[in-house]
């Protein structure tokens, strides 16, 4: 009976173990961390396609306690913040792009330069496929050198991609619901160019870009 109990009782810690391990990997799943891979060079030269990201959706939680937001580390979402959201225009696929514009603020387009509230903001994280020419005329109705002036809506914000000549954001689609936002990018835990010939580990080792590991997201 002994041997018979003792059995019974290592199974059930099994099992017991492995259902822990399991909520606790939805649990971070859902409301902790996400990974996240870079699908198109809308973010590049900062973020390239193949690298995989984690997501901190902790650091916006929206629903929150007073209590909670002064003993755990949340914040507001600001201006410059890299984000992971909910793409407005098919709420099944997930985008990146960076916090440009907050709610009540007024965006504009001119050229290489974005305009909040009047004012040329720095933007040492913005790439461009071409020269800009600051005499050439501005192309009326491209959204890319002329955008604007738009106030972004309450419980808005105004996204967009540091590539600017190659990015799909809120210069075409709007204002990105608060609501939308799940996480803001952390880290790259791993990066992979595919395109090295070859197939298995050689690959794998080949591929991976070894310096961007762990690198952080700014």
């Amino acid at each position: 009976m002994t041997t018979v109990a003792f059995e019974k009782s290592t199974v059930r810690e099994y099992f017991e173990s492995i259902v822990v391990a399991v909520v606790l990997a939805l649990f971070i799943r859902t409301f902790v961390v996400q990974a996240f891979k870079i699908p198109t060079g809308s973010m590049e030269p900062n973020l390239l396609v193949g690298d995989h990201l984690l997501v901190n959706k902790f650091v916006f939680a929206p629903n929150a306690s007073a209590l909670e937001r002064a003993l755990l580390p949340m914040r507001p979402i600001v201006r410059g913040d890299v984000v992971v959201f909910k793409f407005p225009e098919d709420p099944e696929r997930d985008f990146i792009k960076r916090i440009i514009g907050l709610p009540g603020e007024t965006i504009e387009v001119r050229g290489t330069q974005v305009l909040v509230n009047g004012t040329a903001i720095a933007q040492p994280f913005a790439h461009f496929l071409l020269p800009h020419d600051p005499n050439a005329p501005l192309i009326p109705g491209d959204p890319r050198e002329h955008f604007g002036p738009y106030t972004v809506p309450a419980d808005h914000y105004f996204a967009m991609g540091d590539n600017r000549d190659n990015s799909q954001d809120s210069r075409y689609w709007g204002a990105l619901p608060a609501h939308y936002v799940k996480g803001r990018a952390l880290m790259i835990y791993w990066s992979f160019d595919d395109a090295p010939a070859g197939g298995g580990a050689g690959q794998i080792l080949s591929g991976t870009r070894w310096s961007r590991l762990l690198h952080q997201i700014h």
